[in-house]
Order: C-alpha cells, then sequence, then structure tokens
C-alpha cells in the first residue's frame, strides 16, 4: 500500500464539462496584484468546517474550529471537509492559511454539494472528479467533471502559503487568489447550481493543515449593512435589549447572531489577552 508521507472550467450544465480558462485571466506573468481582497468593504463572515461533515481523517481545533489537520499520523487516501457556508446568490470571499507542508499527490480547495465524497482510500484529485465539485490542486490544475486544465504553476513544496476564493454567486463565477494575487476566473456558470453549494479542501498528503482566515461576504441589503454595524459594537446579546429601536428591529438584529456571539467572545478574549500584556 502506498503512502504520501514528508518529503477555467465552465460547468459544462445539460452536457459535459468545457475546458474554458484561457479566455477568463490574465497569463501568468499578468496576475494582477490586489491591495485589498474582494468584499473589503463587506462585512465579516461568520462559519466554520463542519464537523459533522468530514472524512474520519481530518481533525478540526483552534477558534470555532477553523483549523483542519489532515491525516494525522500517516497517509493512505483522500480525506475532505465541508465548510458550513451555503454560497448560492451571494458573495463571499474566504481565505486558507495552507501549512508549509505542500506536498503529495493532491491538496484541493474549492466548492462543491452535498453529493460530492469526503473520502476515498486512494490518492486522487477528489474535488472535480465529478460533477458535484470544482477545485484548484496544488500542482496548479483546475478539475470538474473528471476534467482537468493547467490554471497555474505548481505551488511550491513545503512553503506556506495563502489561498483566497471568491464566489460570486450572482454572475456565476470562482475565482482564486494565492497570496493575494488574483490569478484570473476559475469556473463560470456556477448560478446555474440549484443544489447548495460548500465550501470544501481536501488533501492526500500526512499532517498537513490549512485554517481559514479572513472571512467576508457581501450585504444582501442595506438593513443588512446596517444590522452588521450594530452587532460590531455590541459585545454580548443582552445589549440588544437596551437599544432604543422598536422590537421588530431588534428581533431582526437578533436574527443576526447566529456565529457571532463566539466571534464576539472570541475578538474580547483575544483583545483581554493583548492588554495584559502591555
Amino acid at each position: 500500500m502506498k503512502m504520501e508521507t514528508s518529503g477555467p472550467l465552465t460547468v459544462g450544465v445539460g452536457g459535459g464539462p468545457v475546458l474554458a480558462h484561457q479566455d477568463n485571466s490574465p497569463p501568468p506573468h499578468h496576475k494582477q496584484q490586489h491591495p485589498a481582497p474582494p468584499l473589503s468593504s463587506g462585512c465579516e463572515d461568520h462559519w466554520s468546517w463542519n464537523k459533522n461533515d468530514k472524512s474520519h481523517e481530518v481533525r478540526l481545533y483552534g477558534p470555532k474550529q477553523r483549523i483542519a489537520h489532515f491525516h494525522p499520523n500517516w497517509s493512505n487516501g483522500t480525506a475532505g471537509v465541508r465548510g458550513t457556508r451555503v454560497l448560492n446568490g451571494g458573495r463571499f470571499y474566504w481565505e486558507i492559511n495552507v501549512s508549509q507542508r505542500i506536498f503529495g499527490t493532491s491538496m484541493m480547495f474549492g466548492i462543491g454539494t452535498r453529493k460530492a465524497r469526503l473520502h476515498v482510500d486512494a490518492f486522487v484529485n477528489m474535488l472535480g472528479e465529478d460533477e458535484n465539485s470544482w477545485g484548484l490542486s496544488h500542482k496548479g490544475l483546475l478539475w470538474h467533471g473528471g476534467h482537468h486544465k493547467q490554471y497555474i504553476k505548481p505551488f511550491r513544496e513545503n512553503i506556506a502559503t495563502t489561498i483566497g476564493l471568491y464566489f460570486d454567486g450572482v454572475s456565476g463565477t470562482l475565482t482564486y487568489f494565492k497570496d493575494n494575487v488574483c490569478l484570473g476566473v476559475a469556473f463560470t456558470g456556477l448560478h446555474d447550481i440549484t443544489e447548495p453549494l460548500y465550501p470544501i479542501v481536501c488533501s492526500t498528503a500526512a499532517k498537513t493543515e490549512m485554517a481559514l482566515g479572513v472571512l467576508k461576504r457581501d450585504f444582501q441589503s442595506l438593513q443588512d449593512r446596517c444590522r452588521a454595524t450594530i452587532l460590531s459594537h455590541l459585545t454580548h446579546e443582552e445589549q440588544i435589549d437596551h437599544l432604543k429601536l422598536p422590537l421588530r428591529i431588534k428581533h431582526f438584529i437578533s436574527e443576526g447572531l447566529e456565529n457571532f456571539q463566539e466571534d464576539v467572545a472570541l475578538s474580547v478574549n483575544n483583545h483581554n489577552i493583548n492588554l495584559s500584556h502591555w
């Protein structure tokens, strides 16, 4: 048994997938340097890796279990984990901080439906192996529907990196970033997917780690923008009751607390830790 240890495509709805990255992004030597990531004027998003929707070879830990550790002992297959964020119809940007252990058959970053596999006892490019997922491997290949195409140069092995993913559910595109450099549109036609789409990462390599970093989303409305501003100034739920606002608006603000309170508590705790160092 082999073990791994250290050492765009369009969706093609109604037919086969089409290899169509060539017209959607600048050539490698013209990658665009971005001073700020997409949705920098949006609001903080709040989601994590799903502890109930992962391979048994993935361990989650850290704040809100946002760090995924793959194959903690050795690897004889491919392991993945799905995020809790439903992407369809919205605009989202998230970053994945990849540890320096970059090697092996395939480390992948992308999206997929609930039908996308999260474990297989073989070394494969699991994201994009069929019509249920779309992914970029550390070999620089885009995968979907079992087809692949070169997108960028392979990652340098054993060098930590940050991968950004910008999902635009309105235009139906997925764009990748690497260390703040825009790599161009990778996949199109995603607005035609009716099943819920989620962020997914997977790895064949032992003892590799991927941690969620920046999480941003676009505002859905002016109300949404106002609610995010109010929530950013609160430290606990009880403060909502003291706001001089109509009850209906207070209820709307409370609805935005899902996955928010733990982030606030973490932020306050980190702030207190920083103060204790002075």
